[in-house]
């Protein structure tokens, strides 16, 4: 089973985090806040959304980050999605 985007929705995996106190300690990404940095996964055709054009600016694979409230979270075989708009997403981040 496969997530298929509609109009403007991101389908993005969550990257997870962690981090290492000055101290050597390694946090878990359970320990702390969610990250808003995810791996896009599919992306929808865009087209006319609300009476707008709207054209796709990220593609799978894409690094980006997310508005912190944003989107719906779905679990599909054991793995945790969020489905956002591409207005949710404010940053493509680039190596």
């Amino acid at each position: 089973m496969k997530l298929v985007p509609l109009g403007d929705k991101v389908v993005l995996k969550q990257l997870l985090a962690e981090e290492t106190t000055k101290s050597g300690i390694v946090l878990p990404g359970q320990a702390k806040e969610k990250p808003q940095q995810a791996e896009v996964i599919a992306v929808g055709p865009g087209g006319v959304v609300d009476g707008k054009e709207v054209t796709m600016q990220v593609k799978a694979g894409d690094k980006v980050i997310y508005s912190k409230y944003a989107g719906t979270e779905v679990k599909l075989e054991d793995e945790e999605f969020i489905v956002v708009k591409q207005s949710d997403i404010v940053a493509v981040v680039e190596d």
